[in-house]
């Protein structure tokens, strides 16, 4: 397994929606283990392809942020079903570091994806896995958590973000 550099905004491939796996084959499940070890050293709770790199529709998650018990969950092309409630709670993204905003999510989620053996998984998740999901979803269509900010929250970031880029 190798740690994969995670792009940081305003990188445009993390803009860029990514496309359906349609082949699980040796070389996705080396990239699949590739991200989960880089979700682990970031630390992160989430990953999405395109935040390493590659526009492919593959998620890799472990709430549980504990890689000395490691579960990470693997979704390839996940599609958000349904989604019930709303609660708005701080955010961050690995690609943006250091930044922490309030952001609406539903509460609760179902998603249906594969897993990596290719078997269709139904995943219901509530509160802090419901926001993993919908955090990761977003960026499979290079959308970023700062996108689901007010609009004049967004501009003073994307201000403070340029500026902190330049010095």
């Amino acid at each position: 397994m190798a740690k994969l550099p995670i792009l940081l905004y305003p990188s445009p491939v993390i803009r860029k929606k990514s496309l359906l796996v349609t082949s699980i084959d040796g070389q996705l499940q080396r990239f699949i283990d590739d991200m989960v070890e880089t979700m682990y050293a970031a630390p992160g709770m989430g990953l999405a392809a395109p935040q390493v790199g590659a526009l492919k529709r593959v998620i890799v998650l472990d709430p549980s942020h504990d890689p000395a018990h490691a579960r990470p969950q693997v979704l390839i092309n996940p599609v958000l079903v349904s989604g019930e409630g709303q609660v708005v709670e701080e955010e961050g993204c690995l690609c943006i570091p250091d930044l922490n905003e309030s952001v609406s999510r539903f509460k609760q989620v179902v998603v249906k994806a594969y897993d990596r053996n290719e078997k269709e998984v139904i995943l219901e998740g509530a509160d802090l896995l419901a926001r993993i999901l919908q955090h990761e979803i977003d960026h499979l269509d290079g959308v970023l958590f700062i996108d689901r900010l007010s609009t004049a929250k967004r501009l003073l970031l994307k201000r403070r973000l340029k500026k902190a880029k330049k010095d």
